[in-house]
């Protein structure tokens, strides 16, 4: 079964979307099948991966509001491994719809139950909200993926996404965890880099990342030519920042299954 992870942060341009695409395109370059799922109306992992709009038939929204089957909304993209299941604006309209629907919080988990077994990897890409899309996406996921801008006002959704994590864990979701912390855009020479980094491992050690995103001319020019970063410029600091990450992620699984090998065998 394939690895659900929700790339989250209740504040906007933070790079949740520049982590999904990027991570998601390395994986594929692994030899591994991935599935975006663009769960936020801005539709932003959708432009970034050269998919207009506008040509799209079926989405996400179509999907979780059961007007048509999950396949029917997958598509194939240009990018070895990588799948998308898109969005458009009309998603925006999907978090007040949920609050009067039935199984309200897992529409999106039933979604991707019945076509996580073709996905090593499955990536959300959520809105900037603590909404009802966010938590379908929180009640779906196996995994949680925080990224963090290296600024003071980022931090301040940490401790409430931190919470809302929590409270799905306890009522809706109990094998959630959190994938990790990333700081992204950071800068070494910055200051407030520091200090943020400092604090935040202070109070989250055993949940960051290694791996962080450096500020990049190559990421932020990426998404225009509707292209992830490892395609568009594989030397530059962007690339090999994501690279990084995919393999930590795939090296703290394998630690985490080894671990969970000898609990079994009781030792």
């Amino acid at each position: 079964m394939g690895k659900v992870i929700a790339v989250s942060n209740q504040k906007g341009g933070v790079g949740k979307s520049t982590t999904v695409v990027n991570l998601a395109a390395v994986f594929g370059l692994k030899g591994k099948k991935v599935l975006i799922v663009d769960f936020d109306p801005q539709g932003n992992s959708t432009t970034s991966l050269g998919v207009r709009k506008k040509s799209v038939r079926n989405t996400v929204y179509e999907v979780i509001m059961q007007e048509c089957e999950a396949y029917e909304a997958v598509a194939p993209t240009e990018f070895r491994g990588v799948s998308l299941m898109p969005t458009t604006q009309r998603l925006s309209g999907a978090a007040a719809a949920l609050l009067q629907m039935p199984d309200k919080a897992h529409r999106l988990r039933q979604v991707l139950e019945k076509v996580r077994g073709f996905y090593d990897y499955i990536l959300i890409d959520c809105p900037p909200t603590l909404d009802m899309l966010t938590i379908n996406a929180l009640a779906a996921a196996d995994s949680v993926l925080i990224p963090l801008q290296c600024e003071f006002l980022s931090m301040e959704g940490l401790t409430e996404l931190n919470s809302t994590i929590n409270r799905v864990k306890k009522t809706m979701n109990k094998e959630l965890c959190t994938e990790g912390i990333l700081f992204t855009m950071y800068v070494e020479r910055y200051k407030v880099t520091g200090q943020i980094v400092k604090e935040v491992r202070k109070y989250f050690s055993d949940v960051v990342f290694d791996t962080v995103i450096p500020r990049n001319i190559a990421l932020s020019e990426a998404p225009s030519f509707g292209m992830p970063v490892i395609y568009y410029d594989k030397k530059s600091k962007g690339s090999k920042a994501y690279e990084a990450l995919a393999a930590e992620i795939m090296k703290n699984e394998r630690k985490r299954s080894r671990k969970a090998e000898k609990e079994k065998k009781g030792e």
